[in-house]
């Protein structure tokens, strides 16, 4: 299929949602964003309306909009374990509120009723050990069910939970807890990886022994079912319970600016940031945006595969779902373990109704090819989402097509870390999806694409995405103008702006087209090339499964292009298919374009989020030392990539 410059196909046209689709949605108004234009920023009062207060609060936006800072929902105050739990329990105690998946085939089923018995016995716990408002806990477990229990018991007594991906080092633990002073620890034994067993506890100990300060309280829970041993002010997780079966703690009720937690972000382009996010407005931005985007309803079965470890899984597996009172799956395992169809075997058994993923995680399923999802039952899906990295066009159809059986919407969503919930999306009751765009603007959200003198792009002109007016979930630093934000590009001559450091155009239509981050756009010889623009043309050609580009050093040029590419299941990566990529990509965007080298690999370096690591593939193309690698998931990858780029014939041999 032909595409144009940004990746979106050109020979298809808009695709409207089925009418059986609009009827049924939250949110179908197609003049919804007139409306909230003409309230704001009242308007976000629906988005405060969708929790319970136990001070209602004065003023949606206090402050203006003009500078910081900004205070949403001033005035208020709200428990967001609260509003996650405790006010669904008279309606629907017997519902399922989490629907584990373990790694092993291991299912747990947390109703209503049980996750607030265990949230407050755990919150209990913690009281007793020391916990109070404004401490900070780390959480270092992986998908299990006491993650999200946890985050939930320290909202309870309105402590600071801060999320440390299982995945990581010690030393990017240790270095996590010291920067937010954290003296609080909750870890497990250990989990499995692929059916082998991974030490977690250690990785803990040697964290905690690396801090500068003392770490007050460590709780282990039990994954691995062994004795643990567990040392001096180390508890047990199940002990804990015990002792306090039965207990309620009263929800603390917190000043929506408060802080909710402290996330970092993933480090794809640099050292990673901490950034706070507050518990109003966050709360009630992540929960319009679960209900008015993925269609969340109470009576769905919804399963995001994020890892909470990022803010996705915070957002979109925790707090977004369970403040609407619907049920959330948490799975432990990897999509291709222990079989190829282990995704799809899980919507058919819990009837999942809303999957929302990651674009790299469905380039897996196309490598692997259709005829898995077609052994499994996918009927009861109403809506398809992707989140994390734009989606190559190719890649949407083969979703759209193959999971949802071209009856179920797709929504495309841009956000990050610093923004907290959903940013530019279509709506999926109300507007028409173009494959390769992320949508419009949400409703109440200001987002423009500009050149470097803060001017709009024409359509169809690259420039730089930033929101040019505040929000309800953006973070701490962002309201209060203060911390990172200081030094952060975020006025001009129009007034204050958060530049994201996303390249991106917008057509006709306000369709935003994402091309990557700024820091992945290519300049050879005065030509700037995106990665998504010539990523879209390599995946375009047959046998490609996926593609990364990224600048490396040329003596001619300065910079030339390097295309990492992974073939598709049973195509060789040979001179024949080089050549191919080779001539698309001319074909496509011209000469100037043609890869410096391709390199065949049977993986990319990516995050646990599934974002590729592009300065990695760098720092390999420029023979340079490596980066900070905490953040893979497949760090044994880069040793082969190294090996076969050191085996590349050069201009000189």
């Amino acid at each position: 299929m032909d595409h144009d410059v940004n990746g979106r196909l050109l020979d298809r046209p808009a695709i409207e949602p089925p009418e059986s689709f609009v009827a049924q949605a939250n949110v179908s108004d197609p003049d919804v964003r007139a409306a909230f234009e003409r309230e704001w920023p009242d308007c976000w009062a629906q988005a405060g309306r969708l929790l319970d207060w136990e001070r209602p609060y004065d003023e949606t936006l206090a402050g203006g909009a003009a500078e910081p800072p900004f205070e949403w929902f001033a005035g208020g105050r709200l428990n967001a374990s609260h509003n996650c739990v405790d006010r669904h329990v008279d309606e629907r105690k017997n519902q399922v509120a989490v629907q584990w998946e373990g790694r092993l085939g291991e299912t747990r089923t947390y109703t209503y009723l049980d996750l607030y018995r265990e949230v407050n016995e755990f919150a209990a716990a913690l009281r007793s050990l020391g916990v109070a408002a404004g401490d900070v806990v780390t959480l270092y477990m992986p998908m299990i069910p006491e993650l999200p229990v946890a985050m939930l018991a320290c909202a309870r007594l309105g402590a600071v939970h801060n999320v440390v991906f299982a995945g990581f080092s010690a030393e990017a633990l240790a270095n996590r807890m010291g920067r937010a002073e954290s003296r609080f620890l909750v870890t497990c034994d250990g989990y499995y990886r692929r059916g082998a067993a991974t030490n977690q506890k250690n990785k803990a100990d040697n964290a905690r022994i690396g801090l500068d300060h003392e770490v007050e309280a460590t709780v282990v829970v039990s994954r691995l079912g062994d004795e643990t041993h567990l040392g001096d002010r180390q508890y047990g997780y199940v002990d804990l319970l015990a002792a306090h079966e039965g207990d309620r703690v009263d929800p603390v009720a917190r000043r929506a600016a408060d802080p909710l937690f402290l996330i970092y972000t993933s480090g794809t382009t640099g050292a990673p940031k901490a950034v706070t996010h507050t518990t109003g407005g966050y709360l009630a931005h992540v929960a319009w945006t679960a209900r008015a985007v993925l269609d969340i309803k109470p009576e769905d079965t919804y399963w995001c595969s994020a890892d909470i470890g990022w803010i996705t899984g915070h957002s979109y597996v925790v707090y977004g779902p369970l403040a609407l009172g619907t049920t959330t799956v948490l799975y432990e395992g990897t999509a291709d373990h222990p079989e190829r169809d282990r995704v799809w075997q899980i919507i058919e058994r819990n009837a999942v109704d809303v999957f929302y993923t990651a674009p790299t995680a469905i380039r897996a399923f196309m490598k692997w090819g259709s005829e898995y999802p077609a052994r499994n039952d996918l009927s009861s899906l109403r809506l398809l989402g992707t989140v994390g990295e734009p989606i190559n066009p190719r890649v949407w159809e083969w979703y759209y097509t193959h999971i949802g059986g071209e009856r179920c919407p797709v929504v495309d969503t841009w956000w990050q870390t610093e923004t907290g919930a959903i940013m530019v999306s279509t709506l999926p009751g109300a507007d028409a999806m173009k494959p390769g765009s992320a949508g419009m603007a949400l409703p109440g959200i200001g987002a423009r694409v500009v050149d470097g003198d803060g001017r709009p792009t024409p359509p169809g002109e690259p420039g730089y995405l930033v929101l040019d007016r505040p929000w309800p979930g953006m973070p701490t630093a962002l309201a209060t103008g203060e911390g990172w934000a200081d030094s952060h590009p975020w006025r001009s001559a129009d007034g204050w702006q958060y530049v994201a450091g996303d390249e991106a155009t917008v057509d006709e239509d306000g369709y935003v087209t994402v091309l990557g981050r700024v820091d992945d756009v290519i300049n050879v010889a005065g030509r700037r090339f995106s990665t998504m623009e010539l990523e879209s043309s390599i995946v375009e050609v047959a046998g490609v499964a996926e593609a990364a580009v990224i600048g490396g050093d040329d003596r001619s040029t300065g910079r030339a292009v390097y295309a990492y590419v992974s073939p598709e299941r049973d195509c060789p990566g040979d001179d024949d298919l080089r050549a191919r990529i080779e001539a698309r990509v001319r074909e496509a965007i011209g000469p100037m374009a043609t890869p410096e080298a391709v390199v065949f690999t049977p993986e990319l370096p990516k995050t646990r989020s599934g974002k590729i690591m592009r300065r990695l593939l760098e720092d390999i193309a420029n023979d340079e030392p490596l980066g900070d690698t905490s953040a893979l998931r497949n760090p044994e990858i880069l040793g082969e990539i190294e090996s076969v780029v050191r085996e590349e014939p050069t201009d000189e041999e």
